[in-house]
Parts: structure tokens; C-alpha cells; sequence
């Protein structure tokens, strides 16, 4: 079912030309940001000198993630201190998290599009120095009303993470990129980790407060960090409106096959990651395990090991066409929920190599289809991650509701089955299109079955020479056609 895209087709592109790709502003390098602030003079955009997008940049995009993506999970082991600091229910303090939450979804819908409209170092500092600001106030506030209204903000302004993964795409080498994915994709990973225990912890042993102390100091260095390390480049899309990147971020949703193939196995994988992490608690609480909090806590520590793999995950990745990467990924998941639906309530090594082993393949699946969607377009890599990070939080709703549900009124394995279930559609829907499968069809299995990445550039580069060839000798052959008719005439 082919369809018109209002957006210039992705073709491999070099580190130096990513950034420019999609319409950059080719008017004077800025030297400034915010008018004001001078930019470090080795970070200044300059086309000669292209900033080398290297270890060191990519690993402070992973860390930058843990950091930002646990404001929106601090909350959570603090419920009860909430609670007793504004002499407040339980139940006034449990909308907590679904205010951040709700701020969080606010942001990916309306501000991470940005990165595909501005110059995205300003908007990273924007946005680190808000939500800085944002957390002093959550920090000695006393009312409740004000905290939950701060709350909601941070959401918002939470979303950094989600400007730097699409700009790691679009600065990484083109046989780099999933790698760069996989190291901000474990950040995200490790930050809502490291949000719960850190804050379970302190707020154990000391007032609730100290925890935003501690997020307002790791902020603080982290925007003077982004100060001195990130690059600047000159901004996407400069001839299109904030209203025209929304609208466009909407159409990809609905006619790009590709994207509505990811976000339906995003979706569906993220229900039963939930499902599965959620749940996890109410069996080993229950028979035969009966593992106290703490015990089942450290399950998280498995997980986190799992999280630690992705950078090389992310290497395998690079070397594979993203739909066999997804369909390794996809399979893996099928294989340890199987040992999970088998085993998980009657031995305790089936959940530990299940909490592994889901984790993994997880985080391959997950950078493998942003891979994907990202070829799509150069010039929208924000729109496109934010759409696949949309779909993951519909599917986080879906399976912490529906997993709990199965749960208390069927039991573990049903609910194990519901995720079983869930995996094997995942592959139908891969399937049901193929890895050469052209842009524009929504089902088939047209172009062949080649999974190595470097063959397959290796063939475009050879068909595009083809074709230059052919249309430098096409006027040659113009011509002689027409000087043999002249001659034939005379």
C-alpha cells in the first residue's frame, strides 16, 4: 500500500554529514547559546572540522540518562515518607507517581519533537537547568498541593534522555549506531534501577528530602558537564513550524509500515516486561518461596546485569540487518518466558536465569527496532523515537493492569502464558513483513533474505554506482543516436 512521505528518505550518511542531514540551517555558526552564554570554542559547529562523535560523548549521554530518567522514579520507594512528612493517606500521596508519569508522557508528546526544530544543545541545557530548578522546589516545599504540581513539571522537563538518544543516532557512524543506542538505552535502563534502591535507601535512614538534595547535586554537575562536553549543530528542519513537526510525528504514526510495525512489538514487548517485573513480587512473596522485600529486591540486581550486556548487544546489532536482529531478540524473549511459564513457580534458578536472560533481549529488541525506525528518516530521528517511547508506555499501562489482574484471579502460570501468548504475536507481526520488505509495503517479503549488514550496504553502493554510470553514458548515447539518424538522412 504505498503512500507520499513528506519527509526526505534516510540514506547512509557519515558521522560529519548526520547531523546536517534533513534541511540544517546552513546560515552563520552561532557562537552563543541563549544569545548570551558563549559556547566553548571547541564546540562550535564548524562544516570543516566536524566533532568526532567518540566514547567519551556517548558515554556521558548513557550517564546523563540514568540521572534524568530517575527523577521520574524517586518517588516511588518514598510513598509512605510522603505520606508521614505531609500527615496525609496513602491514598493522596499514590497519585504521585502517575502525576510524573502523566508529566513525562506531556513531555515526549510535545517537547521531544523539538530535537527535530531547534538547535538541541540549547534545548539540553534548557532542560537539564528546569528540571534543577524544578527539583529545589520539590525539595523544601511543605505543601502537598505545590509538591504534586512540581511533580507533574518534572515529568516534563525529564525527557533529556529522549533528546539523546536520537541525536546519538544521528551523530554516531552509520556501523556504529545501534552500539551508541545501546549505551543511552542502558542508561535509561540502569537509571530506574538505581532510582529505587537509592532512594529506598536513604529514605530508610534519613528524611525523604535528602534524596532531592542528592538528585539537585548530580543535575548541577551534569548541566555544567553538558556545558563543556556537548557539540553544537545548527538546527533541522528550519522551514517547518512547531505545528507542522507535530502533525508530521502523526502521519509517520499511521503511514510509515515500518513505524507502525515497531511500535505494535514495542508495545506488546513493553506489556509483558511490566507484567512480568510487577508481578514478580507477588510470587516470590507466596508459596513456596516467601522471600521478604529485601530478598526480592536484589532480583533487581540480576536485572541490572542484564541492563550492563547492552553495549554489547549493541555490537552485534551493528552487524546485522535490525529485522534478523529483532527476530534473534524477539526469539530469545520466547525461549526464557517459556523457562519462566515452566519452572518460574517451583524453582527459584528458573526466575533468576528468566530476570537475565528477559532483560537482555529486552534491551536488543528495544535499540534493534529504533534502528529501524530511525533509517526511515534523517531529518526526524526526535518525532520517530518519540512515537516507539509513546508506544512503550501505553504497553508499560497494559501490562501492569492487565498482568496483575491475571495474576491474583488466575495465578502465576496464567499470567506467564498471557506473556507467552503475547511474545508469539510479536513474531507474527514481524514476520507478516520482511527485512528487505520496500518502504512503502505494508506486508511481503520482497528483496530477499540477506542478514549481514555490511552485504547489503555493500549492494546498494554497487547499484547506486550502477546507476551513476548509466545516467553519465545515457547523453553520450543521445548523441550518437542523433548523429546517426543526421548521417542516415543525408
Amino acid at each position: 500500500m504505498p503512500f507520499a512521505s513528506t519527509e526526505t528518505v534516510a540514506v547512509t550518511t557519515s558521522p560529519q554529514s548526520a547531523p546536517l542531514a534533513g534541511k540544517a540551517d546552513s546560515g552563520a555558526v552561532p557562537s552563543t547559546d541563549f544569545g548570551i552564554i558563549p559556547i566553548p570554542k571547541n564546540l562550535r559547529y564548524d562544516p570543516d572540522k566536524p566533532f568526532r562523535f567518540g566514547f567519551l560523548l556517548n558515554a556521558s549521554f548513557g550517564f546523563a540518562s540514568i540521572f534524568f530518567i530517575a527523577n521520574v522514579y524517586y518517588c516511588q520507594p518514598l510513598l509512605i515518607e510522603f505520606s508521614k512528612s505531609f500527615d496525609v493517606t496513602y491514598g493522596e500521596v499514590s497519585v504521585i507517581p502517575m502525576l510524573i508519569q502523566a508529566g513525562y508522557a506531556t513531555g515526549l508528546l510535545l517537547i521531544s519533537p523539538l530535537g527535530d526544530l531547534v538547535r538541541r544543545r540549547q534545548l539540553i541545557l534548557l532542560l537539564i537547568l528546569v528540571s534543577t530548578m524544578l527539583t529545589i522546589g520539590l525539595s523544601i516545599t511543605p505543601n502537598l498541593r505545590v509538591f504534586e504540581a512540581l511533580c507533574y513539571l518534572i515529568g516534563v522537563a525529564s525527557v533529556t534522555p529522549q533528546i539523546l538518544m536520537p541525536l546519538a543516532a544521528d551523530l554516531a557512524p552509520p556501523e556504529r549506531r545501534a552500539s551508541a543506542l545501546s549505551v543511552v538505552l542502558s542508561g535509561l535502563m540502569l537509571g530506574v534501577l538505581i532510582a529505587r534502591v537509592l532512594a529506598g535507601v536513604i529514605g530508610n535512614f534519613d528524611t525523604w528530602r535528602i534524596v532531592y538534595y542528592m538528585a539537585i547535586g548530580v543535575q548541577s554537575f551534569v548541566l555544567v558537564g553538558a556545558y563543556f562536553i556537548l557539540p553544537d549543530y545548527p538546527a533541522k528542519n528550519r522551514d517547518m513550524t512547531y505545528f507542522k513537526i507535530l502533525y508530521t510525528m502523526a502521519k509517520y504514526a499511521v503511514t510509515e509500515p515500518i513505524v507502525m510495525q515497531a511500535s505494535l512489538i514495542n508495545m506488546a514487548s513493553c506489556a509483558c516486561f511490566s507484567s512480568f517485573w510487577v508481578t514478580l513480587t507477588f510470587l516470590l512473596g507466596g508459596p513456596p518461596y516467601y522471600y521478604s522485600t529485601l530478598d526480592i529486591g536484589l532480583f533487581g540486581l540480576v536485572g541490572m546485569l542484564g541492563v550492563l550486556v547492552g553495549p554489547l548487544v549493541g555490537r552485534l546489532i551493528d552487524k546485522l540487518v535490525p529485522w534478523y536482529a529483532t527476530l534473534v531478540a524477539t526469539s530469545i524473549l520466547l525461549v526464557f518466558q517459556s523457562v519462566q511459564t515452566a519452572a518460574g513457580g517451583v524453582n527459584v534458578s528458573a526466575v533468576v536465569s528468566a530476570c537475565f536472560g528477559l532483560d537482555v533481549a529486552r534491551q536488543m529488541q528495544q535499540v534493534s527496532l529504533a534502528t529501524a525506525v530511525f533509517s526511515i528518516s534523517t531529518s526526524a530521528p526526535a518525532r520517530l523515537n518519540a512515537i516507539l517511547i509513546l508506544s512503550l508506555l501505553i504497553g508499560q499501562v497494559i501490562g501492569t493492569s492487565v498482568g496483575t489482574q491475571v495474576f491474583v484471579h488466575y495465578g502465576w502460570r496464567a499470567c506467564s502464558l498471557f506473556m507467552l501468548v503475547s511474545y508469539i504475536f510479536q513474531l507474527g507481526i514481524l514476520v507478516s513483513r520482511g527485512p528487505h520488505c520496500p518502504r512503502n509495503h505494508w506486508f511481503g517479503w520482497l528483496g530477499g533474505f540477506e542478514a549481514r549488514k555490511s552485504v547489503v550496504e555493500a549492494r546498494k553502493r554497487d547499484d547506486s554506482s550502477k546507476d551513476v554510470n548509466l545516467d553519465e553514458l545515457r547523453p553520450r548515447l543521445v548523441r550518437h543516436a542523433e548523429s546517426g539518424d543526421a548521417a542516415n538522412a543525408a
